[in-house]
């Protein structure tokens, strides 16, 4: 039998070969950090569901992004969790309310020195766990929500927000924020769209990292797992409508819609997606049973989403692949 002409092999033979041709590459500055600060707190709590991830106090949480920014990554997102919560999210509006305090804080430590992100939900800070205000007959009620999306967004931008991130998944947010925020003199202050959400299983974790009241679930309003092309419709309401920035919201299972934003030639802004809690531990729990690689999972997931074609990841690991990174070692 005759011998191959061509053998692709040859560019696979070592590891100095294969780092010269890859096509895609992760870099620390490509990587967000999301944190979890919670008011009551008087020392960091660890997660159960989430291993190496925790609930920080507002010291810890400082700590904490400085030691991600040495790192080199990109940003940091905030998340807060309230003492009390109320049926409209009150905490999320107060100055002193845990989230606006935690971004006051961070922006005096690292300002600055990294992109200092903003969740802008009511999620953790309701007695319902919904992503917005309750109707009587228990619906989410767009239009009140985005009210309380537009005094968010300025009290997150008075805190010290660089991007307020846009994620409840509700008609028309997007232009209320910007126009909430132009009103006040913030044009400054960008917009992160969570332009395609999902409704998704593996948001799972996520609901111990925030102490979720949620009873029942957001599929009203988060996209539908077997739909494709509406993604396209809300990332690009979302331009229409001033995003500075766009996400895809869960990242592994939903590789086809990234590469579908991330493709779209009328897509001019950066694409983010996020590799969220039950992806990541999906991943921990298979390693700590054996079944896997641990670290060749992590960054094997991470260099799928950048190679489906986001330019921004937001990922638990942040950290520990930053430092990888930057430190040259090999996965």
């Amino acid at each position: 039998m005759p011998f191959p002409t061509e053998r692709p092999r040859r560019l696979r033979r070592t590891p100095a070969i294969r780092r010269l041709v890859a096509q895609t590459r992760l870099h620390p500055a490509d990587l967000v950090l999301p944190m979890f600060v919670k008011e009551s707190l008087t020392q960091p709590q660890a997660l159960q569901s989430m291993p190496g991830v925790v609930q920080h106090t507002r010291d810890s949480l400082k700590a904490a992004a400085v030691e991600a920014v040495a790192a080199g990554v990109g940003g940091l997102m905030i998340f807060g969790i309230p003492t009390e919560r109320d049926a409209v999210g009150s905490a999320a509006t107060e100055p002193d309310g845990i989230l606006n305090l935690a971004l006051a804080d961070l922006a005096a430590e690292v300002g600055g020195d990294t992109v200092l992100m903003a969740d802008l939900c009511l999620d953790e800070f309701t007695d319902h766990g919904h992503c917005g205000v309750l109707r009587a007959d228990g619906a989410v009620d767009n239009d009140a929500t985005l009210q309380r999306y537009r005094d968010m967004a300025v009290a997150q931008s008075a805190a010290g927000a660089d991007l307020v991130g846009t994620s409840g998944m509700m008609d028309g947010q997007v232009g209320a924020v910007r126009a909430a925020l132009d009103a006040v003199g913030a044009t400054d202050t960008g917009v992160f769209a969570y332009g395609a959400k999902y409704a998704s299983a593996f948001y799972g974790p996520f609901r111990e990292a925030v102490d979720s009241a949620l009873v029942g679930d957001r599929r009203s309003y988060q996209q539908d797992p077997a739909n494709r092309t509406e993604a396209r419709r809300e990332v690009a309401l979302d331009i229409a409508e001033g995003a500075d920035l766009v996400m895809v919201k869960p990242a592994m299972s939903y590789l086809d819609i990234l590469a579908d934003i991330a493709g779209d030639p009328a897509v001019t802004v950066p694409v983010a997606a996020y590799q969220i809690s039950g992806e990541y531990a999906m991943i921990e729990a298979a390693a700590a049973n054996g079944w896997i690689d641990r670290d060749r999972a992590v960054f094997e997931s991470l260099t799928s989403i950048k190679r489906a074609g986001a330019q921004i990841v937001l990922t638990y690991w942040a950290v520990e692949v930053a430092q990888r990174l930057r430190g040259g070692q090999e996965w």
